[in-house]
């Protein structure tokens, strides 16, 4: 029920609310516009290493809050062997209807932007180097067995190349770039370094830094998807965007080795939870790194046959738990984890997608030492047989409180026993073995 003090209380309040509220709108505004008035705002992006997921949608996201603030220019800084090519797909749709000028800088020195960094580096408005950096190997290949690049299948081979060739010569064409060198990237896989990049008109600019980049785009006309627009960065605040501690974490684990890591940690968690059920620890451990690895796996192009014969491999180290093989599902297991391994992912340059082939070896030495080592010991003390209460007396030693003739009272685990003794004769002090119990009498021998 509303009182007559209350509703006082609220015409004063009231009236008051709205006043600061109309403050504080006119304050946003004009710090806004002051904001503007600033001047140019540049917003940089860091794209350092593989094309994945979570790269494509740190930049689309990005590019999204850099338009969102009015930027005049974004600046993605790149780094990266290459990638998925739906990722790579995803990144350059985003570039290709941007209503903000995007430059691409392959950066720092020393850095590539290879196979899908050089399609990425092809569709933007501005593309440029560091020194010593180079661009190109964009040839479509196939990741075998052994994580090595595989030329594809004829037929495929063709279909792949002729559709590849066709995108890089889109975005050369629509960026007025040397179409003939840029398709050669694609068919002949050729890689170029900075200096030639740009004097034959793959690249548009050479920058040893950022600063020198935006004082050389100063004043420079490019076309966007429906207008013209000339760039200004003179006096630009220039604003850092970097991966959010989340977008950091789904990059980090979407690599295709913290992937297998991961796993792996998730099939020794699991293992020990199943030999030592009530462990909890491994078991939790084992099924947050399942969850975190099957992100991660989602996000890359995986062999589902690799996946299948690791699933195999942890099903015949479980059954090893139960059943007395010898060690030969142990070493079933051993073959099936390597061979999964070997080909577990797909679809991206060598080196880029694939798992490191030491790491692999790593992983299955150190899974065979803790499974015969760690896994067997704790499998042996669950089949070992019970010595709880009674059955605890044998082998305890034991002091005979009489003479043992044979029969006689021994003291052991704190209490007097009736004993007989198995053979000779023990003196009253004299130490002895538990061998045996039968009901409440314990048979001994001399120590």
């Amino acid at each position: 029920m509303v009182t007559y003090k209350m509703q006082k209380r609220m015409r004063i309040f009231l009236p008051l609310l709205v006043v600061l509220f109309a403050l504080a709108l006119i304050a946003s505004l004009f710090f806004t516009s002051a904001a503007a008035a600033n001047g140019p705002r540049v917003y940089v992006l860091n794209a350092k290493g593989a094309v994945t997921p979570p790269l494509a949608s740190y930049i689309m996201r990005g590019i999204d809050f850099a338009e969102s603030k009015g930027a005049s220019l974004i600046v993605i800084q790149l780094a990266t062997p290459g990638g998925l090519d739906s990722s790579m797909r995803d990144i350059i749709q985003r570039i290709l209807i941007s209503r903000v000028p995007i430059a691409v800088y392959v950066y720092p020195p020393g850095a590539r932007a290879a196979s899908a960094g050089a399609f990425i580096t092809m569709s933007a408005h501005i593309a440029a180097m560091a020194p010593n950096t180079t661009i190109g190997a964009a040839s479509p290949v196939s990741i075998g067995g052994s994580g090595e690049a595989q030329e594809l299948p004829e037929t495929m081979k063709a279909k792949v190349m002729e559709d590849a060739a066709a995108y890089m010569r889109g975005l050369a064409t629509q960026r007025q770039r040397n179409v003939q060198l840029a398709e050669s990237m694609v068919r002949e896989a050729r890689d170029f370094h900075h200096d030639e990049a740009l004097k034959e008109h793959i690249v548009d600019y050479q920058a040893t830094d950022l600063d020198s980049l935006l004082a050389q785009l100063d004043g420079k006309e490019v076309s966007l998807l429906t207008e013209k627009v000339i760039i200004q960065t003179k006096g630009a605040t220039v604003t850092i965007v970097n991966m959010n501690p989340f977008q950091s974490f789904l990059f980090a684990i979407s690599n295709p080795n913290i992937a297998y890591i991961l796993l792996s940690l998730a099939m020794i968690g699991l293992l020990l939870e199943l030999s030592n059920p009530g462990a909890i620890l491994p078991g939790v451990i084992g099924g947050i790194s399942l969850l975190l690895a099957l992100y991660s796996l989602g996000t890359l192009e995986v062999y589902w046959a690799g996946v299948l014969l690791i699933a195999l491999a942890f099903i015949l180290f479980i059954a090893d738990i139960f059943v007395t093989s010898h060690g030969i599902l142990t070493v079933g297991g051993l073959a099936s984890f390597i061979f999964g391994s070997l080909i577990l992912f797909r679809g991206g340059p060598a080196g880029a997608l694939s798992v490191d082939w030491r790491l692999i070896a790593v992983v299955a030495v150190g899974f065979a030492a803790f499974f015969v080592f760690v896994l067997r010991a704790i499998v042996q003390a669950h089949r070992r047989r019970a010595t709880t209460g009674i059955e605890g007396l044998v082998g305890k030693i034991a002091v005979a409180r009489t003479p043992l003739n044979p029969g006689g009272t021994v003291f052991v685990e704190g209490e007097r026993w009736s004993a007989r003794l198995e053979e000779g004769e023990v003196a009253e002090g004299d130490e002895v073995i538990v061998t045996r119990v039968e009901g409440l009498k314990l048979w001994v021998r001399k120590k």
